[in-house]
């Protein structure tokens, strides 16, 4: 066994640069169901090899997201009963019964429906910035249309959206990057917004989903103020962290890359669908999703007990040298591509996938068309996060219209 680098999966400060793909290396090599030391914790197991983070996520009878929930940390008794609400929380069929409230918005051909609203958002926020020469990639940019599509598809005022989405950075921040109180707050705050919409949309019904919750039944009952409060933050959370940071850390990847760019700009109508499934590889935005062994078990030669937390780290798989070619590097045309920056199948696997290809695609479109010498202008800075890999800043330049 080679000399092991100093493994640590927890503090903020181990992904202070993006993620720990040196950690990750070695680890799959070595020790790819590791167990894993938590300076606040009972321990964990981090899975880092492709075909075992695939295997835990597609087996919710073995390894379970109801019993412990999806962070690292484990809740108190209070936060774990509360949380079990949220159909992220949820095990079949009690997922699948929730999934199906808004899995008919978020269908392939559902979501084609929204490229014209789209492409009138992306325009929207180039317009607002191509005067300037300059701007931050990740507020101006990359934040903005993610956070007005869900704010569409919920039926609330764009600039709401706004507000939503930092309250979602500072939920998703690590302990060092804000307090527990901050963190709290900013998970009050939102769900005492869900509860006006809610309100409101009583009052005035519309055909957005927002709305669509409050009429939906589970088993012949309406979801609780408490379950649709969840929902709606589960829905602003996913529709809006992970694509914002998808793009800016692509987008870095793409200047990190210039040949890749140049081919990319060159021949954007043939290269952006490949191009975005690079960079969901590559990125991997959501850095892990934990379960919870349901029975004693076994996965890569480790024993797993009922209720060790098993954690899969899917930035670690995407990298993975037994199922990528060459995976340290950006590639653009890489095929074939079955990343798992989705979740790799399975009951989870991610409702907005669809969406966020949308998403990214008009956006890198509308960039490369309206400011085609986009380049950096300052270092980027990361996010204070071990959950969620992106940009918190990304300056960046270019020839004003």
């Amino acid at each position: 066994m080679s000399q092991p680098p100093a493994i640590d999966l927890v503090s903020a400060a181990a992904f202070a640069n993006g993620q720990p793909h040196e950690q990750f290396r070695w680890l799959r090599r070595n020790a790819p169901v590791y167990w894993h030391p938590e300076p606040h914790g009972r321990g964990f197991w981090a899975v880092t090899r492709y075909h075992d983070v695939r295997a835990v996520g597609r087996d919710p009878k073995t390894y379970s997201s109801y019993r412990g929930g999806i962070l690292i940390d484990d809740p108190g008794g209070p936060a774990l009963a509360e949380s079990r609400n949220m159909m992220l929380m949820m095990d079949p069929p009690q997922h699948t019964r929730y999934r199906q409230l808004v899995s008919r918005q978020f269908t392939p051909r559902s979501v084609q429906a929204l490229r014209p609203r789209v492409e009138e958002l992306a325009a929207k926020i180039i317009d607002r910035v191509s005067a300037r020469g300059e701007c931050d990639l990740v507020r101006d940019i990359a934040g903005e249309l993610p956070s007005y599509v869900i704010a569409d598809l919920m039926g609330i005022p764009l600039e709401d959206g706004r507000r939503l989405y930092e309250l979602t950075e500072k939920m998703h921040a690590s302990r060092e990057g804000a307090a527990h109180d901050e963190r709290s707050l900013a998970s009050i705050e939102m769900l005492n917004y869900a509860i006006g919409v809610a309100q409101h949309k009583r009052q005035h019904p519309g055909p957005d989903l927002a709305t669509q919750l409050l009429h939906s039944e589970i088993d012949g009952d309406r979801l609780t103020p408490a379950e649709y409060g969840l929902f709606f933050m589960l829905l602003i959370n996913a529709g809006g962290d992970t694509t914002r940071n998808l793009l800016a850390a692509g987008m870095l990847a793409l200047f990190d890359y210039p040949e890749q760019r140049r081919r990319l700009q060159e021949n954007l109508d043939a290269l952006i669908p490949a191009a975005v499934e690079e960079m969901l590889r590559y990125v991997s935005p959501v850095i892990y999703m934990r379960r919870t062994a349901a029975c004693d078990t076994e996965l890569a030669g480790a024993k797993i007990r009922a209720g060790d937390k098993v954690v899969m780290y899917y930035g670690a798989a995407n990298r993975d040298e037994a199922v990528f070619t060459n995976p340290d590097e950006f590639n653009i045309e890489r095929a074939p591509n079955d990343h798992i920056a989705f979740g790799g199948g399975g009951a989870h696997f991610c409702l907005g996938a669809h969406l966020a290809r949308l998403e990214i695609q008009v956006m890198l479109r509308e960039i490369f068309t309206r400011l085609p010498d986009l380049r950096p202008a300052g270092p980027p800075q990361w996010l204070a996060s071990n959950f969620i890999s992106g940009l918190s800043r990304l300056p960046v330049k270019f020839t004003a219209d």
